[in-house]
Order: C-alpha cells, then sequence, then structure tokens
C-alpha cells in the first residue's frame, strides 16, 4: 500500500485564517504548528497528547475554502504516475510533492510519509475523520472508480442511495465519503466530524463560534466562524461506523 498516511485539509479565505485556526484547534483539542509557505498559509494542528497529526489548514486567496486530501506514500512520484494513469491532472509539482486534480475536478496532494502512525484520539466526543467529496451526478461513478483504485481501499455503500465510503486500512486517520450531488455543479469537498451525540457536539461547537445551518437524516450541517460548510454525523468517533440499526 503506497498510502501511508492521510490529512485532511481546511482551506479557508486567507482573510479569515485567524477564526478558523482559532476554531479548528480549539474543535479538535489541537495547537498550531508554526506557519509555513510564502505567506504563512498553511499550518498543522498537532494534537497535545503525542500522537501524530492529522488536520492541516490553508489560507486561499479566492473563493469560500473548503477541504482536500493530503495522502502520504513513500514514493510520492509513483502516488503521483498512478493518479495520472487514472485521470487525473497535475495541477503543480513543488519540491517532494505534488497538487493534483481528480477527474471530476477535486483538488487533492501527494505528500511524503514522514512516520505518522499514531492516530489522534477523539475529543469532547467526536473525531474529525472524514474528508466528503461532493460530486455532480455526471462524474459520479467514474469519479467513485478513480478514488477507489487511486486508494486500494475498501469501498462500501453508504447509508443511503447518493453514498458510498471508502474506508482506509485500521490506522489511518481519515476516510473518504463520495456524495453524489441533486444537480449539475463544480466537485467540492467539506469535513465530516464523528459524534457520539450530535446534539451535544452542536452546542459545543456554537460555544466556539459556529453556526447551524441545517439537519438531515443523520447529520447536522453547521458553518465554522470563517465561513465554511462541515458536519457533525451520528457516527462512532472511535470506529467512524453509523449506530446499529
Amino acid at each position: 500500500m503506497n498510502i501511508r498516511w492521510t490529512y485532511a485539509f481546511v482551506d479557508r479565505p486567507a482573510g479569515r485564517l485567524d477564526r478558523a485556526r482559532e476554531f479548528w484547534t480549539a474543535v479538535t483539542g489541537t495547537r498550531l504548528s508554526e506557519p509555513r509557505g510564502e505567506r504563512g498559509e498553511f499550518v498543522t494542528l498537532l494534537p497535545e497528547d503525542g500522537a501524530d497529526p492529522c488536520v492541516k489548514l490553508q489560507g486561499v486567496g479566492t473563493g469560500d475554502g473548503g477541504a482536500h486530501l493530503d495522502l502520504c506514500a513513500e514514493d510520492v512520484p509513483a502516488l503521483v504516475e498512478s493518479a495520472r494513469k487514472l485521470g487525473a491532472g497535475v495541477v503543480a509539482e513543488h519540491d517532494g510533492w505534488s497538487v493534483l486534480r481528480s477527474p471530476a475536478g477535486q483538488s487533492f496532494c501527494a505528500v511524503p510519509w514522514h512516520g505518522e502512525s499514531a492516530r489522534p484520539p477523539e475529543v469532547a466526543g467526536s473525531r474529525l475523520d472524514q474528508v466528503c467529496l461532493d460530486v455532480p451526478p455526471s462524474a459520479y461513478d467514474a469519479e467513485t472508480v478513480f478514488w477507489a483504485e487511486l486508494t486500494g481501499w475498501d469501498l462500501w455503500a453508504g447509508s443511503r442511495s447518493e453514498f458510498r465510503v471508502l474506508g482506509p486500512p485500521p490506522g489511518l486517520p481519515v476516510r473518504v465519503l463520495l456524495q453524489r450531488l441533486g444537480e449539475e455543479g463544480p466537485a467540492s469537498g467539506h469535513l465530516d466530524l464523528a459524534c457520539a451525540d450530535i446534539p451535544a457536539s452542536r452546542a459545543h461547537h456554537e460555544r466556539l463560534g459556529a453556526s447551524f445551518v441545517a439537519d438531515g437524516p443523520r447529520w447536522t450541517v453547521m458553518r465554522d466562524p470563517a465561513g465554511g460548510i462541515y458536519c457533525l454525523t451520528g457516527r462512532d468517533p472511535r470506529t467512524g461506523a453509523l449506530p446499529p440499526g
């Protein structure tokens, strides 16, 4: 398996990055790394208990942001080549890592693995454990095949017909949910947290500055203080599984 670790990347407008940093460190029980990048636009959220990080933040210059995946590999060029053969495009190549775009247009990165192996614990009854890829219906089947073949992870049906889940091997901290949108539009991504008690998590997040957007059958849509949409989902924070029944 070439993919050795996964990061959920929180993309937020650069002008609201301070608000995003404050909120997401509180939600995940982490502290900020030193900023990186030409404009200090990148930070990693560092767990306090010695676990390895699995969430990063990026300030973006245009749009409202969203979320994307970083896939960590021992052989980054091999991962990039695999993605290209499956239909991805290379957006930018950097020193040791690359930005790519899936066939449906979703950005992701291939980056070096630095030995990460210890998944962070849940915090306040929840865990940020999923990047949901929101895919237009015309591209959904091909996009599902792309991600399944690129990762080699187990693929199974979700709780509703518009969902498919890619579950990584045990120990990897971030999995992938593919959601078929109801109408055509650009592909995008958002974050999902597995919550033992959605109402309790909602109240906690609202105290931290988030706002309620909408309720779904097993999830609640929220907006963080930087304007980004994410979901609180009714799943086991330890395993990511839905409750019985």
